[in-house]
Protein backbone atom coordinates (compact mmCIF):
# COMPACT_ATOMS: atom_id res chain seq x y z
CA UNK A 1 0.00 0.00 0.00
CA UNK A 2 1.12 3.77 -0.97
CA UNK A 3 2.07 5.64 2.15
CA UNK A 4 0.07 9.02 1.32
CA UNK A 5 2.37 12.42 2.77
CA UNK A 6 -0.67 13.22 4.81
CA UNK A 7 -2.82 11.40 7.50
CA UNK A 8 -5.89 9.68 6.28
CA UNK A 9 -7.69 10.47 9.35
CA UNK A 10 -6.86 14.27 9.26
CA UNK A 11 -8.01 14.28 5.85
CA UNK A 12 -11.08 12.94 6.27
CA UNK A 13 -11.88 14.62 9.17
CA UNK A 14 -10.73 18.19 6.77
CA UNK A 15 -13.27 16.78 4.14
CA UNK A 16 -16.10 16.39 6.34
CA UNK A 17 -15.46 20.01 7.73
CA UNK A 18 -14.61 21.43 4.17
CA UNK A 19 -17.84 19.49 3.43
CA UNK A 20 -20.11 20.79 5.99
CA UNK A 21 -18.98 24.37 5.54
CA UNK A 22 -19.75 24.82 2.05
CA UNK A 23 -22.90 23.64 2.32
CA UNK A 24 -23.65 26.56 5.13
CA UNK A 25 -21.89 29.06 2.94
CA UNK A 26 -24.13 28.27 0.13
CA UNK A 27 -27.38 28.57 2.46
CA UNK A 28 -26.00 32.26 3.08
CA UNK A 29 -26.23 32.89 -0.71
CA UNK A 30 -22.37 33.55 -0.80
CA UNK A 31 -20.97 30.81 -3.01
CA UNK A 32 -23.92 30.22 -5.87
CA UNK A 33 -23.99 27.40 -8.49
CA UNK A 34 -19.97 25.70 -8.38
CA UNK A 35 -18.29 29.04 -7.67
CA UNK A 36 -16.04 29.32 -4.85
CA UNK A 37 -13.45 27.10 -3.31
CA UNK A 38 -12.61 25.82 0.40
CA UNK A 39 -9.13 24.27 1.98
CA UNK A 40 -7.79 23.29 4.86
CA UNK A 41 -4.24 22.94 5.75
CA UNK A 42 -3.53 19.16 6.42
CA UNK A 43 0.11 19.60 7.11
CA UNK A 44 3.65 21.90 6.72
CA UNK A 45 3.32 20.01 2.64
CA UNK A 46 -0.39 19.06 1.70
CA UNK A 47 -3.69 20.84 1.80
CA UNK A 48 -7.24 19.58 1.50
CA UNK A 49 -9.21 21.67 -1.28
CA UNK A 50 -12.71 21.64 -2.78
CA UNK A 51 -12.99 19.85 -6.48
CA UNK A 52 -13.18 22.06 -9.06
CA UNK A 53 -16.62 22.29 -10.46
CA UNK A 54 -18.64 21.02 -7.35
CA UNK A 55 -22.15 22.27 -7.08
CA UNK A 56 -21.56 23.66 -3.55
CA UNK A 57 -24.97 23.13 -2.01
CA UNK A 58 -24.62 19.44 -2.40
CA UNK A 59 -20.78 19.69 -1.28
CA UNK A 60 -19.74 16.24 0.20
CA UNK A 61 -16.80 14.76 1.36
CA UNK A 62 -15.89 12.87 -1.62
CA UNK A 63 -16.07 16.51 -3.34
CA UNK A 64 -12.56 17.08 -1.15
CA UNK A 65 -8.89 16.35 -2.65
CA UNK A 66 -5.49 16.69 -1.24
CA UNK A 67 -2.82 18.94 -3.02
CA UNK A 68 0.48 19.71 -2.53
CA UNK A 69 2.06 23.32 -1.69
CA UNK A 70 2.17 23.86 -5.14
CA UNK A 71 -1.20 22.70 -5.78
CA UNK A 72 -0.07 19.34 -7.32
CA UNK A 73 -2.75 16.88 -6.90
CA UNK A 74 -1.79 14.17 -4.33
CA UNK A 75 -5.20 12.73 -4.35
CA UNK A 76 -8.07 11.67 -7.31
CA UNK A 77 -9.71 14.60 -8.42
CA UNK A 78 -9.23 18.22 -10.42
CA UNK A 79 -8.10 20.89 -7.91
CA UNK A 80 -9.82 24.55 -8.10
CA UNK A 81 -8.59 26.29 -10.48
CA UNK A 82 -7.33 28.93 -7.87
CA UNK A 83 -6.00 26.58 -5.67
CA UNK A 84 -2.43 28.50 -6.36
CA UNK A 85 -4.34 31.75 -4.37
CA UNK A 86 -4.72 28.83 -1.72
CA UNK A 87 -1.56 27.68 -1.42
CA UNK A 88 0.20 30.98 -1.64
CA UNK A 89 -1.02 31.68 1.82
CA UNK A 90 -0.13 28.56 3.40
CA UNK A 91 3.66 29.28 1.92
CA UNK A 92 3.56 32.78 3.32
CA UNK A 93 2.07 32.13 6.53
CA UNK A 94 2.75 28.91 8.48
CA UNK A 95 -0.09 29.95 10.91
CA UNK A 96 -2.95 29.49 8.52
CA UNK A 97 -5.29 26.49 8.78
CA UNK A 98 -7.89 27.41 6.47
CA UNK A 99 -8.70 29.30 3.45
CA UNK A 100 -12.06 30.57 2.23
CA UNK A 101 -13.28 32.02 -1.03
CA UNK A 102 -16.88 33.63 -2.09
CA UNK A 103 -18.53 34.75 -4.52
CA UNK A 104 -21.32 36.91 -3.57
CA UNK A 105 -23.08 39.31 -4.36
CA UNK A 106 -22.04 42.56 -2.45
CA UNK A 107 -18.30 41.83 -3.30
CA UNK A 108 -18.70 41.51 -7.18
CA UNK A 109 -20.91 44.67 -7.19
CA UNK A 110 -18.95 46.75 -5.03
CA UNK A 111 -15.58 46.37 -6.65
CA UNK A 112 -17.22 46.15 -10.12
CA UNK A 113 -18.21 49.92 -9.35
CA UNK A 114 -15.31 51.04 -7.10
CA UNK A 115 -12.61 52.24 -8.88
CA UNK A 116 -9.74 52.19 -6.52
CA UNK A 117 -7.36 49.35 -5.71
CA UNK A 118 -8.45 49.24 -1.29
CA UNK A 119 -11.97 49.39 0.00
CA UNK A 120 -11.81 50.33 3.88
CA UNK A 121 -14.13 49.26 6.47
CA UNK A 122 -14.30 50.90 9.81
CA UNK A 123 -16.20 52.04 12.66
CA UNK A 124 -18.02 48.76 12.39
CA UNK A 125 -18.70 46.61 15.82
CA UNK A 126 -18.43 43.62 13.70
CA UNK A 127 -14.94 44.35 12.66
CA UNK A 128 -14.37 42.58 16.63
CA UNK A 129 -15.22 39.13 14.73
CA UNK A 130 -11.69 39.92 13.00
CA UNK A 131 -8.64 38.17 15.25
CA UNK A 132 -6.78 41.36 16.94
CA UNK A 133 -9.47 43.48 16.18
CA UNK A 134 -10.52 45.06 19.94
CA UNK A 135 -13.05 47.82 19.26
CA UNK A 136 -15.20 49.42 16.85
CA UNK A 137 -12.78 52.19 16.48
CA UNK A 138 -10.88 49.73 14.46
CA UNK A 139 -9.97 50.33 10.61
CA UNK A 140 -9.74 47.71 7.84
CA UNK A 141 -7.94 48.40 4.39
CA UNK A 142 -8.39 45.51 2.12
CA UNK A 143 -6.91 44.86 -1.51
CA UNK A 144 -8.36 45.03 -4.12
CA UNK A 145 -7.07 43.43 -7.25
CA UNK A 146 -7.83 43.14 -10.86
CA UNK A 147 -9.51 39.40 -11.53
CA UNK A 148 -7.69 37.61 -14.62
CA UNK A 149 -7.56 33.81 -15.68
CA UNK A 150 -3.82 33.36 -14.89
CA UNK A 151 -3.83 32.60 -11.51
CA UNK A 152 -0.70 32.03 -11.20
CA UNK A 153 0.29 35.62 -12.10
CA UNK A 154 -2.37 36.93 -9.43
CA UNK A 155 -0.86 34.39 -6.32
CA UNK A 156 2.34 36.29 -7.17
CA UNK A 157 1.03 39.68 -7.19
CA UNK A 158 -1.03 38.81 -4.04
CA UNK A 159 1.88 37.64 -2.53
CA UNK A 160 3.87 40.50 -3.29
CA UNK A 161 1.17 42.92 -1.54
CA UNK A 162 1.47 40.44 1.41
CA UNK A 163 5.51 40.90 1.35
CA UNK A 164 4.42 45.03 1.74
CA UNK A 165 1.98 44.14 4.54
CA UNK A 166 -0.84 45.26 2.32
CA UNK A 167 -3.34 42.40 3.30
CA UNK A 168 -4.01 41.26 6.62
CA UNK A 169 -7.27 39.19 7.02
CA UNK A 170 -8.58 39.53 3.63
CA UNK A 171 -8.37 40.79 -0.40
CA UNK A 172 -11.07 41.20 -3.35
CA UNK A 173 -10.82 40.50 -6.51
CA UNK A 174 -12.51 42.65 -9.21
CA UNK A 175 -16.11 41.27 -9.93
CA UNK A 176 -14.96 38.18 -8.81
CA UNK A 177 -15.25 37.68 -4.85
CA UNK A 178 -13.86 38.02 -1.21
CA UNK A 179 -10.63 35.78 0.18
CA UNK A 180 -10.05 35.28 3.65
CA UNK A 181 -7.56 33.08 6.26
CA UNK A 182 -7.47 32.10 9.91
CA UNK A 183 -5.52 29.65 12.02
CA UNK A 184 -8.47 26.98 11.57
CA UNK A 185 -11.87 26.59 9.51
CA UNK A 186 -14.16 27.94 12.54
CA UNK A 187 -12.31 31.12 13.06
CA UNK A 188 -11.93 31.39 9.38
CA UNK A 189 -15.76 31.09 8.83
CA UNK A 190 -17.03 33.48 11.65
CA UNK A 191 -14.47 36.37 9.90
CA UNK A 192 -16.17 35.23 6.76
CA UNK A 193 -19.61 35.95 7.63
CA UNK A 194 -18.41 39.05 9.46
CA UNK A 195 -16.57 40.17 6.25
CA UNK A 196 -19.16 39.83 3.93
CA UNK A 197 -22.17 41.12 6.15
CA UNK A 198 -20.22 44.16 6.43
CA UNK A 199 -19.50 44.27 2.39
CA UNK A 200 -23.48 43.96 2.18
CA UNK A 201 -23.98 46.83 4.41
CA UNK A 202 -21.07 48.86 2.91
CA UNK A 203 -23.24 48.24 -0.42
CA UNK A 204 -26.84 49.44 1.02
CA UNK A 205 -24.86 52.46 2.47
CA UNK A 206 -23.35 53.78 -0.80
CA UNK A 207 -26.48 52.72 -2.35
CA UNK A 208 -28.88 55.10 -0.05
CA UNK A 209 -26.04 58.18 -0.42
CA UNK A 210 -26.43 57.94 -3.88
CA UNK A 211 -22.21 56.52 -4.21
Amino acid sequence: MIERPYSTADFREASRALAATGQRIYRNGWSPATSSNYSVRLNETHVAVTQSGKDKGLLRETDIMAVDMQGQPASAGKPSAETLLHTQLYRRYPDVGAVLHTHSHASTVLTMHWPANSLTLEGYELLKALDGFTTHESRLVIPVFNNTQDIAALANEVDDAMAQGAASHCYLIRGHGLYTWASDLPTCYRQLEALEVLLAIELDRRRLSGV
